[in-house]
């Protein structure tokens, strides 16, 4: 999307004028061995990760460095590097025009803690797995090890790690308020959402000689600096305002975010900031952001415009390796091995569930690529995959079925500043159609040597139900003999809080689901999500939502635990109490319930493993201080037994009796893994 008054030029329309045409290197050197090879004295651009360097589009570091080599400029990646002192990043010598500092394809608190904050000793972006190759928040720590390195290389922030954290936010694991990581790393930019934009004009100018601080007209870049004379400030910091800066003014406009000292004082204040950022997502209409850090003032710019389909297009269809780095051998990358043979089809998502980040990072707009180029692509995971067994493991993205759907008028699209295309309801002017997504299915099956193409991303079942044809597709074609789906709740209170359709929806997409798979002759299952001690849930929607898991014979062998990531609405919800959905301000902001005490977020998802032996004495005692004592017994309609069985629980072999008469209930994970019985 493109705002009527603003001219972008094309994605591939700049190359390095210094720079001589050559070869893409096979892979982008990771030591000084690697660079002698190439015949390099030094890199331009030397980028740190937090992951192993897989050389693969879905791999963030290898975008940006097979993007930035193809400008013409010479790019290294130090991968994982240990962060105990600033030697390991003089690896590959002083570049010449930035640090480029990523923690990963995920926040590094998420990927090292679980929902109750315990350590987890494996990390799938790291050789065989193994865990602790990574510090906590690596982001700043990286930045802060590259000043020591070289004190005058320029620094760049990017990834989802820096972009969910540009602004004070909440941080669950310390549990306070953390100032924007750009302050705390004194990195000198930072580049939010799907950088491509900006990392290619930020090198161009930084190479021609400009300085950070001039770099301040960029979109998608924050970094510090004084607002302009003769800018207009729109105040949100007033909490005794109703006006919260959403306001239409002529002329050069900035909002201004309740500061950092601000948010982490009032958490009104907090939820202020979080709501008016999220109304100002939308690259069509967004102004310019403005909050205090101390003396200085962060500065964030408007969304990056999303890329068209030829420039997605160029960007998927860049000379990658597509492998791990030669330097790690045989060892076994967890998340290469699982998306080594799937395709990324778009980006974004305007579903806007508030537990979820992904809107935060790559924007409500559908960036889709063109059916050649994802063909194109395929024939590659054909020819090119060691031990291809001619089965696509996913084609989808953020979600299966968002391609190409957008708003029917560019106009409407451009100023909307809804947070979501289907909540309450799908937006009229939202256009539905599956269409051009089961003619791709149809082209992609007809690709000789494919013999399967599996949809593993989640499918967004509210679209679904709009189209039986792509239903019946979906499930004559590519179901493994699951599908995982996502209801989160049954209970309205939550459901409004996370911004998902109501539990009648997905029983329309289950009947149309089993009919389609019927019709085929097929015997698939349904795989439920659900999360347990979201803000706005209380102990009897956790009973309710067991009680409709018993009655549909659902087990869940395990469950997901709300976890507050950062800038996510329901994070605001979680440390603020109050609802950023709404207006807020002192004495008028609606309450939510955070489920935040340990005990309370173990009852909850202990109700979603009402099965267990282990989870009665609790669910027991909770039943009764909640007066439904009615729901202690042996009858199929309660819920736990009155008394525990001897050799139940933690004892080995543990037998656990199925009630009632019919089929056996379905097992299954609400992290979408199936369980062989």
């Amino acid at each position: 999307m493109q705002t009527s008054t603003e001219v972008v030029p094309p994605l591939m329309s700049r190359f390095r004028p210094s720079a001589a045409p050559r070869k893409p290197a096979p892979f982008l050197p990771m030591s000084r061995a690697e660079m002698d090879k190439l015949g390099w004295d030094a890199c331009d651009i030397v980028l740190v990760t937090g992951d192993a360097y897989v050389d693969h589009p879905s791999f963030g570091m290898a975008i940006i460095g097979r993007l930035l080599e193809s400008q013409g400029f010479r790019v290294g990646i130090i991968s994982q590097p240990d962060w105990q002192s600033a030697e390991p990043f003089k690896a590959l010598g002083k570049p010449r025009v930035f640090f480029g500092v990523t923690g990963g394809n995920m926040d590094s608190m998420v990927n090292r803690y679980t929902a109750d904050r315990r350590l987890r000793h494996d990390d799938a972006y790291t050789p065989n797995g193994e865990g602790g190759k990574r510090p906590d928040r690596c982001t700043l720590v990286y930045a802060q090890r590259c000043r020591e390195a070289f004190k005058d290389v320029p620094i760049i922030l990017g990834g989802i790690e820096a972009s969910l954290r540009r602004i004070a936010h909440y941080d669950y694991w310390s549990d306070k308020v953390r100032r924007s990581v750009l302050a705390d790393a004194k990195a000198d930019l930072l580049l939010y959402g799907n950088a491509e934009r900006a990392v290619i004009e930020v090198a161009h100018r930084l190479a021609a000689g400009e300085a950070p601080r001039e770099l301040e007209d960029i979109r998608g870049v924050a970094l510090f600096r004084r607002v302009p004379e003769n800018t207009i400030e729109l105040h949100a910091d007033d909490l005794d305002a109703a006006d919260e800066g959403a306001r239409q003014v002529r002329g050069d406009v900035v909002i201004r975010l309740p500061s950092c000292e601000q948010v982490e004082q009032d958490k009104e204040a907090y939820a202020r900031a979080s709501r008016v950022l999220h109304r100002e997502s939308n690259p069509g209409n967004a102004r310019p952001l403005v909050q205090r850090h101390g003396d200085r003032d962060l500065w964030l710019n408007p969304p990056p415009i999303p890329l068209t389909t030829e420039e997605m297009d160029s960007v998927y269809d860049l000379p990658y390796a597509r492998a791990p780095h030669p330097s790690y051998g045989n060892a076994k990358i967890p998340a290469w091995d699982m998306i080594k043979t799937s395709v990324t089809i778009m980006r974004g998502c305007f579903g806007g569930c508030t537990f979820c980040s992904i809107t935060e990072h790559e924007g409500r707009i559908i960036q889709s690529r063109s059916e050649a180029s994802i063909l194109q692509e395929i024939e590659k995971i054909r020819d090119k995959t060691p031990g291809f067994t001619g089965v696509i493991s996913d084609i989808g993205g953020p979600t299966a079925n968002m391609y190409r759907m957008a708003c029917k008028d560019s106009n409407i699209e451009s100023s909307c500043r809804k947070p979501s295309c289907v909540f309450p309801d799908i937006c009229p002017n939202l256009n539905t159609s599956h269409d051009d997504l089961i003619r791709l299915y149809r082209k992609v099956r007809e690709v000789k040597g494919i013999k399967r193409v599996m949809v593993a991303s989640g499918v967004r079942y509210d679209l679904a139900v709009k189209s039986p044809a792509y239903i019946k597709e979906l499930v004559s074609h590519h179901v493994g003999g699951y599908l995982k789906i996502a209801p989160e709740h049954t209970e309205r209170g939550p459901l409004d809080k996370m911004m998902k359709p109501g539990i009648g929806t997905y029983h329309r997409f289950k009947q149309m689901f089993e009919a389609a798979a019927k019709q085929a002759g097929k015997q698939y299952y349904l795989i439920p999500y659900f999360i347990a001690a979201h803000p706005g849930t209380t102990d009897e929607d956790m009973m309710n939502l067991a009680l409709w898991l018993k009655r549909n014979r659902y087990r869940a062998d395990q469950v997901q635990t709300f976890l507050p990531s950062p800038m996510a609405t329901a994070t605001a919800m979680y440390h603020s109490g109050v609802n950023p959905l709404r207006g807020v301000r002192h004495g008028a902001s609606e309450p939510v319930e955070a489920i935040k005490g340990l005990r309370q977020r173990r009852l909850h998802k202990a109700f979603l493993r009402y099965h267990d032996p282990d989870n009665w004495p609790v669910l027991r005692e909770a039943l009764k201080a909640m007066g439904r004592a009615d729901l202690i017994g042996s009858r199929p309609d309660q819920l736990v037994p009155a008394h525990q069985p001897p050799g139940t629980g933690k004892a080995a072999g543990t037998r656990r009796p199925v009630r009632g008469d019919g089929p056996k209930p379905q097992r299954f994970t609400t992290k979408g893994v199936r369980l062989v019985k």
